[in-house]
């Protein structure tokens, strides 16, 4: 009966929280040569909103639109978007992509190692990740009002320093 009590007492989820450091990615572009990778880690010193999304993902309909327009605003000062896709076949990215496409770098994931290092339970979430690499929010689910209190977050870390 402990051991039922102790089982019942772990978290739900022990995915990356906020406050921690964000666990290293470097995953290849979507639809590029397997030479063809990016890493979190090329993007230090940027605010980074790190996306994991699905073709099959209602709310990724909603919310890429969203961020590409983010990007576009904030990326000159120091903003990053890095999508990573789950999909098991890249065709069904790709055709998302042709539906719903954006200029920020998506890479792919079809294995699920990386979303299961970041303990994802659903589709889309999102972490907002500060310039020195550091969770400050984790974002699950998206609705289009989500939008404003994301370019809040997003304006915040920023600060008033353009890099």
């Amino acid at each position: 009966m402990s051991s039922l009590l102790c089982l019942l007492a772990l978290p739900v989820s022990a995915g990356v929280q906020v406050g921690q450091s964000a666990p290293p990615i470097s995953l290849p572009l979507l639809a590029g040569s397997s030479a063809a990778t990016l890493s979190l880690a090329s993007l230090q010193g940027k605010v980074v909103y790190l996306d994991f999304w699905a073709s099959w993902c209602g709310p990724c309909r909603v919310s890429f639109p969203q961020l590409e327009q983010l990007r576009q605003q904030l990326g000159p000062r120091g903003f990053e978007v890095l999508a990573v896709n789950v999909d098991e076949l890249e065709a069904d990215a790709l055709q998302f992509l042709e539906e719903v496409p954006v200029s920020y770098p998506v890479v792919r994931d079809g294995t699920g190692e990386t979303p299961r290092r970041y303990g994802i339970l659903g589709m889309p979430t999102g972490y907002l990740i500060d310039r020195a690499g550091i969770v400050r929010l984790v974002h699950q689910g998206y609705r289009k009002s989500d939008g404003d209190a994301l370019r809040t977050a997003i304006v915040e870390l920023l600060g008033d320093s353009p890099q």
